[in-house]
């Protein structure tokens, strides 16, 4: 598995197990910020590594989203 597929996945996973987490309403709401954070990390790096601009573009604004919710969380 190359570095990119890694990162690209990696971040499709926290991604899919963000959503859940908020979906499930369960009180996890901060562990699954957390993880959109990460995700939007990992899929930034694959989407740099492919010059995947749009993408990464959009990874700034997911990235800022989950520092948003995890702030939020604690006020």
């Amino acid at each position: 598995m190359t570095k990119a597929k890694m990162f690209e996945w990696l971040g499709v996973v926290t991604a899919i197990c963000y959503s859940l987490l908020i979906a499930m309403n369960i009180g996890g709401e901060f562990i699954g910020f957390s993880l959109l954070l990460l995700s939007s990390i990992f899929i930034g790096i694959w989407a740099r590594m492919g010059r995947h601009r749009g993408i990464l573009f959009l990874q700034f604004f997911y990235a800022t989203a989950g520092i948003i919710g995890m702030i939020r969380w604690f006020k």
